[in-house]
């Protein structure tokens, strides 16, 4: 049994049959064409995903690498292999004066796990920049292009989650960044910011990431637990007739987005443990390591407040975290 502890964030002990490891494409088309029939989970750098239990089969860690650049009169064009650091790269655009990806500086992971999760923040999804996703079919072992219009991008979403979900290998995207920037600093802390420069915007995202949320490095967690809910505006209504001071976002005009951060708080949940998982005292939204937690734990704490948000407020929170069993993904 080869040891997980250190493959994923939230460092919970955990072991898997084998460990395998993709540094190539000749790599990658080797190990489908011999594991294809064998369980196996695609891993980049374990920020998103939480091995609650021994898992039976091959873990296999992604490590492409490598950045192109090509441009014309309007627009760079990005090569990015799946391997790369996605907050690497946001460094690396800005050092190259590439703008646009600032606003999710500090999100954990790789790129290709980037479109997977279509990773966003700080009002600014990465699916506006994916021209196209490359992959290799587990079923044909073919290496495929899937455009943006076809991905289904959604909130934290994608085909890739769904239509696709361990049915391919990402070993590439290919991003598009308009020459002609325009800073995105209509939410939260971003607001406070007068005319600034991707640099400005940069620095501001990665200080209040900063104090936000807990370094896994030295407390272990995967950032977010769950993802802010969407509800209907009247479904809004009728909360805010008990809760007035209930935070939103606008989405669109049918619905609006919950801060699950918000709900779980009002609940008294912050400093909350079980065993050695505790919800976070300054941030309810990320369930921490202290050092000696089990899956179990981990699985009985978000339940219980999955639960009690339900009963509170009616509304259905949804694991951003991937977990993981011993067959593969597991479901509160």
């Amino acid at each position: 049994m080869k040891s997980l502890q250190h493959l994923h964030t939230f460092g919970l002990r955990a072991s898997s049959n084998d460990l395998a490891c993709i540094h190539s494409l000749s790599d990658a088309h080797d190990f489908v064409e011999h594991h294809n029939n064998a369980p196996f989970y695609l891993l980049g750098q374990g920020s998103n995903t939480a091995f609650i239990e021994d898992y039976e089969g091959t873990v296999v860690e992604m490590a492409l690498k490598g950045i192109t650049v090509s441009e014309d009169d309007s627009h760079y064009t990005l090569n990015v292999a799946a391997g790369e650091n996605w907050h690497q790269l946001v460094i690396w655009c800005l050092q190259h004066n590439i703008r646009g990806f600032e606003n999710l500086a500090l999100i954990p992971g790789t790129v290709g796990a980037a479109p997977i999760q279509n990773i966003g923040a700080y009002g600014v999804e990465v699916e506006r920049f994916i021209q196209s996703v490359q992959y290799i079919d587990y079923a044909n072992n073919q290496l495929c292009h899937i455009a943006n219009k076809d991905c289904a991008f959604g909130y934290r979403d994608s085909v890739f989650k769904n239509k696709l979900w361990q049915k391919v290998m990402i070993v590439g995207v290919t991003f598009s960044l308009a020459k002609s920037w325009q800073p995105v600093v209509t939410y939260g802390e971003l607001a406070t910011l007068s005319a600034p420069s991707a640099q400005d915007i940069f620095n501001k995202v990665v200080e209040v990431r900063q104090a936000k949320l807990p370094d896994p490095k030295r407390l272990g967690n995967a950032g977010s637990f769950f993802k802010n809910p969407i509800i209907s505006r009247t479904a809004l209504g009728l909360l805010q007739q008990r809760f007035p001071h209930m935070p939103y976002y606008e989405t669109n005009i049918h619905e609006v987005k919950i801060p699950a951060g918000w709900l779980i708080e009002q609940l008294g949940f912050k400093g909350q443990q079980e065993g050695d998982i505790r919800c976070h005292p300054e941030q309810a939204l990320v369930l921490t390591n202290l050092g000696q937690g089990t899956g179990t734990q981990l699985v009985t704490l978000a339940r219980k407040i999955k639960q009690a948000v339900e009963q509170q407020f009616h509304i259905a929170l949804e694991h951003e975290v991937q977990l993981i069993g011993a067959k593969g993904t597991v479901l509160l």
